[in-house]
């Protein structure tokens, strides 16, 4: 009998951990079809989506105030499995949505930012110190983060512990964000570190700098995250990116050019030489001017919506890189006669339902490993 009642004693918290654990790492069809259906709830964007069915056994329990450069953010809520959906707003009509986009000067991704005088947001989305993200988003990030975080804990009380987190396009971009600053928060023990995060950015613009990506998929390649992408969709092209000198490890032939070339022949030297400030001062001036348009000046008219913002000193980086475990889809002769190359119809890739035509082609075969 004592055996018994020992034997039930030890099930009854592994039983427990596995309710309390249902997510799992890689890449899920069926999840992120489910997480489109609800994120195409955000109908308030400038191309039109069908409304999806809603999927079963979750409905909004929350849908936040517009706050920031026009963001806003859906709680869902399947309580049957106790799982958690943080729905990010993409790009809207209004033209402070579409100039947070083209805040592309970068801030380091560690510091804080004023919003206003009652709110500064303290932050830090990557370790590495060179690690820079895009002005705009974090933006976006440190606004919803007001309504997010306390609902993330009022969750956890009530036994949630599971959450995925999705954004389509401009939501995505803020996705990866958002991810960066909740997993920083967990290890600083600011939240509860057995809350299970798992996120898919669709249709994702890249968030930030190399030094960004390293980080963030350093704690997110076990399946952790995802990065879909529709290869014929230009939005997870951008920002564009202007890689220097300077974008490089210390360690590196090409930033001290007299030393790396100080052995060889006259002529050599100056033949490389004199190429390589041909290639380098182009860049280096293209991302002065990046930082001037898409910092300084952006800056003045962001101010208007928010006028106490105060940023830390914009990061002398343009370099904008991919980021995340990447699921491709590749559109065939079928995809391009429902979905035609259209130069009058911009947004024709960057669609739910191409996304969603595409994913439910995919061959689970190739899929991600975890």
């Amino acid at each position: 009998m004592k055996k018994l009642l020992w034997i039930l004693m030890l099930q009854v918290p592994f039983t427990y951990t596995l309710a309390q654990h249902n997510l799992k790492n890689g890449f899920d069809k069926e999840e992120y079809i489910k997480l489109m259906y609800i994120s195409s709830r955000q109908t308030d964007t400038p191309w039109v989506s069908p409304k999806y069915p809603i999927p079963d056994g979750f409905q909004m329990i929350y849908r936040s105030a517009v706050t920031g450069l026009d963001n806003r953010w859906d709680l869902w809520l399947n309580s049957n499995q106790q799982l958690a959906v943080i729905s990010i707003r993409g790009t809207t009509q209004k033209g402070i949505s579409w100039l947070e986009n083209f805040f592309a000067a970068m801030q380091p991704a560690q510091g804080s930012i004023q919003i206003s005088k009652h709110y500064t947001f303290t932050y830090k989305m990557a370790h590495d110190a060179r690690a820079a993200v895009h002005t705009g988003w974090l933006i976006a990030t440190a606004c919803l983060s007001q309504t997010i975080i306390p609902k993330i804990d009022s969750l956890y009380s009530t036994g949630v512990k599971n959450i995925l987190i999705v954004g389509h396009s401009q939501g995505g971009a803020i996705a990866f964000l958002l991810t960066a600053h909740l997993h920083y928060l967990q290890q600083a023990q600011q939240l509860p570190k057995d809350i299970f995060f798992k996120t898919y950015c669709s249709a994702a613009p890249k968030p930030g700098n190399i030094y960004f990506a390293y980080d963030y998929e350093s704690y997110t390649q076990q399946g952790l995250a995802y990065n879909i992408i529709n290869t014929a969709d230009w939005v997870p092209e951008t920002p564009a990116t202007i890689q220097t000198v300077n974008d490089f490890n210390e360690v590196n032939p090409f930033t001290d050019i007299r030393k790396s070339t100080k052995k060889q022949k006259i002529g050599t030297k100056i033949a490389i030489r004199t190429v390589y400030r041909n290639l380098v001062h182009p860049t280096s001036k293209a991302q002065r001017k990046n930082q001037k348009y898409l910092g300084k000046k952006v800056y003045k008219i962001v101010k208007k919506t928010l006028p106490e913002l105060k940023l830390q000193a914009y990061t002398k980086s343009s370099y904008y890189v991919r980021a995340g475990n990447i699921i491709t889809l590749n559109g065939d002769d079928e995809y391009f006669h429902l979905f035609p190359q259209d130069k009058n119809k911009v947004f024709t890739h960057h669609s739910w339902e191409s996304y969603l035509y595409l994913i439910n082609k995919y061959n689970d075969a190739i899929k991600s490993k975890p």
